[in-house]
């Protein structure tokens, strides 16, 4: 049975790769990112299974423009895919108050704006995937330099749980995947010369099965994804 979903963070990396998978198996995709020509040339290569809606997510105006679409065309969510993001990496000691809002903003509030806004077309057991970090998982080895991103993306595992509980009497279903390290154009932008264990097309597929097939084993759960041990 062919799905909805929409994938923030969708112009590049993890995000862009699950909306290629959720492409190939003939389900249909809104992709969603602040930077319109990738998410064109993406929407180009399957104009028949992604839409591109260019949204800057802290914007409650654009993003009534993916609810409007989804109003117009009659749409039901079945899959939301919170991947949009960003990482700083900067000592505790030289992070800017601005630099915190900001790292809160692109990882936590994002997911908090778009979700609200899209509750009304959410259809019936719903899979909502947020992708959180394993520097958000509790007890998970920390980093120096991403004191601001782990904290957010600890705010996003928690705004699971909170949703998987306020959401349960419209079957919705929420759930966390904290990821380790995937050779994303965004962490060798934060780490220079980094070689992470995974690629962002093996991940996209990962994340990609497990929006659609996860919801009917857990809901409210915060999963690490990681060759690592958490501990």
């Amino acid at each position: 049975m062919t799905k909805h979903a929409i994938v923030t963070g969708a112009s590049r990396g993890i995000g862009k790769e699950i909306c290629k998978n959720l492409a190939d198996r003939n389900h249909k995709v809104i992709a969603v990112a602040r930077s319109e020509k990738p998410l064109q040339q993406l929407s180009g290569r399957y104009p028949e299974h992604i839409t591109a809606i260019p949204a800057d997510l802290t914007d409650e105006e654009e993003i009534n423009v993916i609810a409007q679409y989804a109003e117009t065309e009659g749409i039901g969510i079945d899959v939301l895919i919170n991947n949009a993001g960003a990482l700083i990496n900067k000592p505790f000691s030289e992070l800017t108050l601005d630099d915190w809002r900001s790292q809160l903003e692109s990882n936590i509030i994002s997911a908090v704006a778009i979700t609200r806004q899209l509750l009304p077309f959410f259809s019936e057991e719903a899979h909502i995937v947020n992708i959180s970090s394993m520097g958000g998982f509790q007890g998970s080895a920390k980093f120096p330099g991403l004191s601001s991103y782990s904290v957010a993306k600890g705010g996003l595992s928690i705004l699971t749980e909170c949703l998987a509980v306020e959401l349960s009497e419209q079957q919705i279903k929420a759930n966390a995947l904290c990821l380790g390290a995937v050779q994303t154009d965004m962490l060798e932008e934060a780490f220079p010369g980094i070689e992470a264990p995974v690629a962002p097309e093996e991940m996209g597929e990962y994340i990609a099965e497990f929006a659609l097939t996860g919801y009917k084993f857990y809901n409210g759960k915060i999963l690490p994804v990681a060759l690592e041990d958490p501990e």
